[in-house]
């Protein structure tokens, strides 16, 4: 990757670093449809505005707003559901770790669909490096009365194959929209059908009232899906759906890494440990030899 992906990747892990705790907030006072759907509608705005203001050519075809009405809900409605829903009866260690698989099942589905994202085994070694930093970097907690059920586990794994097959089927069907275009659709389309589904699924449909689920939300929704999945789609796009995914391993890491800074959290050598395989990790995936650049 060039500095350019670099600087992209590191800001969006840094964005997502935050998301596993303010869901965990946000389902404390309403369900998770509900936090879903705040969430999808701040960052549809969020995403639509960043599109005004660049002046985006927004696709008129039939044919990419149906593609975008399968890969919206596919790519963030349902995954986000899927993972609220998990974390009311998991850790959020537990569900980082899960969610880390994310670049392990993509790396297999766009070895099948994409002829540019080839499996090898440098790319597979490196993905199951970085998968171990991210069991090592969580296992202090995960191992210290985290809680968890199987069906909440299930959930996030679930959530963890749409975002890995969403990945690569943006990468193969909407190489022809505009950039900003790409990260915005996703949101519009998954906002319209979480303000159709959740108040008819989810009862109670709550609004929040507190002032601290208003800030999850917009956190969730204007940082963490309105600017993040236009960085997300950006990198899918110039990069490749894999190397894109190896940014849920800096999830854990950005959290940890925070709560030492901000928290006066002990440096463990499980962050050390953790920290020195991730970014062996995508040293290893991004490396190449000089003849291939």
């Amino acid at each position: 990757m060039k500095t350019k992906h670099w600087l992209v990747f590191i800001t969006l892990g840094l964005i997502w670093s935050s998301s596993f705790l303010w869901i965990k907030i946000g389902v404390q006072e309403i369900g998770p449809m509900a936090l879903v759907a705040f969430r999808m509608l701040f960052g549809a705005l969020a995403a639509v505005a960043i599109g005004a203001f660049q002046k985006v050519n927004w696709p008129r075809d039939r044919r990419t707003w149906l593609i975008y009405a399968i890969l919206g809900p596919a790519s963030l409605a349902i995954p986000i559901f899927f993972i609220s829903w998990g974390e009311l009866t998991i850790d959020s260690a537990v569900a980082s770790i899960l969610n880390a698989t994310v670049p392990l099942f993509t790396i297999v589905i766009a070895h099948f669909w994409l002829h540019d994202d080839k499996m090898t085994v440098q790319k597979a070694l490196g993905l199951l490096v970085g998968f171990a930093g991210v069991v090592i970097l969580l296992s202090e907690d995960l191992f210290a009365g985290a809680h968890s059920s199987a069906i909440g586990q299930a959930a996030v794994i679930l959530a963890a194959l749409f975002y890995a097959g969403s990945a690569v089927g943006a990468r193969k069907f909407t190489q022809h929209v505009d950039g900003i275009a790409r990260g915005a659709m996703p949101l519009i389309t998954s906002a319209i059908l979480m303000w159709i589904a959740a108040p008819l699924l989810e009862k109670p449909f709550l609004v929040p009232a507190l002032p601290i689920t208003w800030i999850a939300a917009l956190w969730l929704g204007v940082l963490g899906s309105g600017l993040a999945m236009i960085m997300f789609y950006y990198l899918i796009h110039e990069v490749g759906p894999t190397r894109a995914s190896l940014v849920t391993y800096l999830f854990p890491l950005g959290g940890v890494i925070l709560g030492v800074i901000f928290l006066d959290e002990h440096l463990s050598w499980q962050l050390l440990a953790g920290t020195a395989l991730i970014v062996s990790s995508l040293a290893v995936v991004n490396w190449r030899r000089a003849g291939n650049q």
